[in-house]
């Protein structure tokens, strides 16, 4: 089996891991039981999911990232603003998994152990790059990481809201992300005036250099 065929595999039978992760956990249960109702080879199915627990989260996450590109390219989103763009595909991964709430709750006890949090940070980043970029941005400067980081803790910080939210269609969850993104957006905007070049800021000794030494 092909490098290429496993990921194939492996992003086919997340969505159904993930569902019988919620009884069975995130184990070779899990895989079997998917494995079994996509019509997979059940040997095949664990042997490319030999990398365990996070193996199988890793490629739940791949999953939905690959589904949400799907259902937003970037022409879609264009027309709205930033705030609104972030908010439509963090809401769509929501969307996707309401009916994994057990599942998710599993996964992030996994995801928290000390061993898991290198694995964890790259997965958070690999789906806030993904969403940034379906959002339309293009930095590639430090701009590009500290975007990132901040997208990456803040949908982190939701997922925690999220999978013990029992309020009516997750409004509370929905408040939540919404002061978390007006946030990123105030910093972003004090972000961009503090590092407008020199030249466009306004200087009071500029202005009477200039009055006494006029340009000639």
């Amino acid at each position: 089996m092909t490098a290429d065929s496993l990921y194939a595999l492996r992003l086919q039978l997340a969505p159904a891991i993930a569902d019988a992760a919620a009884f069975d956990g995130w184990s070779e249960d899990a895989v079997r039981a998917a494995a079994e109702q996509e019509g997979v080879d059940p040997d095949a199915a664990v042997y490319a999911f030999s990398g365990g627990a996070m193996a199988m989260i890793d490629a739940w996450i791949a999953s939905i990232d690959a589904t949400m590109a799907i259902a937003f390219p970037v022409e879609k989103l264009a027309p709205l603003k930033i705030r609104e763009r972030i908010r439509t595909l963090v809401q769509f991964r929501l969307d996707k998994i309401a009916h994994q709430k057990e599942a998710l709750r599993r996964a992030q006890a996994i995801m928290a152990m000390p061993q898991n949090v290198p694995a964890t940070l790259r997965l958070g980043w690999r789906s806030a790059d993904t969403m940034w970029r379906l959002a339309g941005d293009t930095a590639t400067d430090y701009n590009h990481y500290t975007k990132r980081m901040t997208l990456g803790s803040i949908y982190a910080a939701t997922l925690a809201v999220y999978v013990g939210d029992t309020s009516e269609d997750h409004a509370e969850t929905k408040a939540f992300l919404d002061r978390r993104i007006e946030g990123i957006m105030k910093f972003e905007k004090a972000k961009a005036r503090l590092l407008k070049p020199r030249d466009e800021h306004f200087s009071p000794a500029r202005l009477l250099g200039r009055l006494r030494y006029p340009a000639r």
